[in-house]
């Protein structure tokens, strides 16, 4: 049997590649392309949902996932979208072990999840704010979203690596696991209601951006700008460590891994749909029978996300595996092949999702505004943030069909693949510490 790569054994991580038949990761391997391609994939699904945001007709007026008014399409539009905050928190966490297994110590990852999560948070408050509501608007200080759940799961991540796997993967599993026990009455805090009404405490705050979603409130005790928090912490912390201990797989035999993660992938799926049909834990939106079996099947994958469910994560996560596995199992040998060059393509995006995730609020924004400009629609809106949504409705004559949502889709994703495989080329050319932070 091959030993592990040296900076395996430098860093005393598990020798797990001399377990199995060598097919180590190497550590001039700069990317994996199987994860990559995951991850590209759900970057360009992702574009989708916020350019439905923006652009679809009904976007600000009801659920696209409420069966009593939806359609399928409008439905799957916004459901596949589900797949991508798992994914893209969970393949996080896989890329800070696999800079291990390239030789990094310990110490200078942890140095490097502290100031990169920071960096996010930053990120989250300036040009992510900026790039989905192009409004200066003093009175929200933050819309906490994915990147900054990122973040900070990053900063606890620098903690975690320093414990033995075994212990990073039963503190991620606890939480995905039993964090649904926090939904009841009991935990909840009460909300703010805007200038003149109560403000939360500080506990109460914390609370909130752990586990209390959709929540408002503002920044210091006295008249300030106030964080709007999408994203609670708990369970995502969980999720980017398990993420962390799916990379250890990566140091294993490719056999052996490709059959784990069909195992894994498997298993969740299975377990969904055992606990889904039993309907007494893990999700609080019970399904219910609809007007046709139809409907009714949609109302069985209505699970919840904000914050996500232990079904959610296990709706989501289960195919994510699988894909994993499937990535890996169908590695095309012709590179210009039309399966090379759509591999390739999605490949891209996965290199710079941060390059990308930054780059495509913006580019959704424009493409509606020059499509309400174009049709002679209303378009202050969109100049403005979700405080002003609160007390001065859009007005009822916006956005277009789901038609147009798809083809402005695909329009901007095919604008931004240049810069994004420009930006992938220059990643790849130069070894500048700052690349590492986009």
């Amino acid at each position: 049997m091959a030993a592990a790569p040296e900076p395996l054994r430098r860093q005393n991580l598990p020798n797990l590649a001399a377990d199995f038949h060598p097919d180590p990761l190497k550590p001039e391997q700069a990317r994996i392309d199987s994860i990559d391609l995951l991850r590209g994939i759900v970057m360009v699904i992702m574009m989708l949902d916020h350019t439905r945001d923006f652009v679809h007709n009904a976007a600000l007026q009801f659920d696209p996932l409420d069966p009593t008014r939806t359609n399928v399409a409008l439905y799957f539009t916004r459901w596949i979208t589900h797949f991508c905050a798992p994914a893209f928190v969970f393949l996080a966490g896989t890329g800070a072990y696999l800079q291990l297994a390239r030789g990094k110590s310990k110490g200078e990852l942890s140095r490097f999840l502290i100031t990169r999560g920071l960096w996010l948070i930053v990120l989250e408050v300036t040009l992510v704010r900026l790039g989905a509501f192009w409004s200066f608007d003093y009175r929200l200080f933050g819309f906490f979203q994915v990147i900054w759940v990122i973040g900070v799961s990053m900063i606890v991540l620098a903690g975690l690596i320093h414990v033995p796997l075994k212990l990073v993967i039963g503190f991620g599993g606890i939480m995905v696991a039993t964090h649904n026990l926090l939904d009841r009455p009991t935990f909840r805090v009460n909300s703010w209601r805007g200038p003149g009404n109560p403000i939360p405490s500080f506990g109460a705050k914390v609370w909130m951006l752990l586990h209390q979603p959709f929540e408002v409130f503002p920044v210091l005790p006295i008249l300030s700008p106030v964080v709007f928090v999408v994203y609670p912490l708990i369970p995502w912390v969980g999720v980017m460590a398990l993420g962390y201990a799916l990379g250890s797989l990566y140091v294993k035999d490719k056999s052996y891994r490709v059959r784990l993660l069909k195992i894994m992938g498997a298993t969740a799926i299975l377990l969904f749909v055992l606990l889904r049909l039993f309907d007494q834990y893990g999700e609080p939106q019970k399904w219910s029978e609809q007007r046709s079996f139809v409907f009714t099947i949609l109302s069985f994958l209505n699970t919840t996300k904000y914050p996500p469910s232990l079904l959610f994560l296990l709706m989501t996560l289960g195919p994510a595996l699988l894909l994993l596995a499937y990535f890996e199992k169908t590695t095309v040998r012709r590179e210009n092949s039309l399966g090379g060059r759509v591999r390739e393509f999605f490949v891209t995006f996965g290199r710079v999702p941060l390059f990308f995730y930054l780059l495509q609020w913006p580019m959704s924004h424009l493409i509606s505004l020059l499509l309400h400009f174009a049709f002679g629609k209303p378009t202050g809106w969109l100049f403005q943030t979700p405080m002003d949504w609160f007390t001065n409705p859009p007005p009822p004559n916006i956005g277009f069909n789901l038609v147009v949502v798809y083809l402005s889709w695909i329009t901007g994703v095919l604008i931004l693949y240049p810069l994004c495989k420009w930006f992938a080329g220059v990643k790849k050319r130069r070894r500048d510490w700052w690349l590492s932070y986009l």
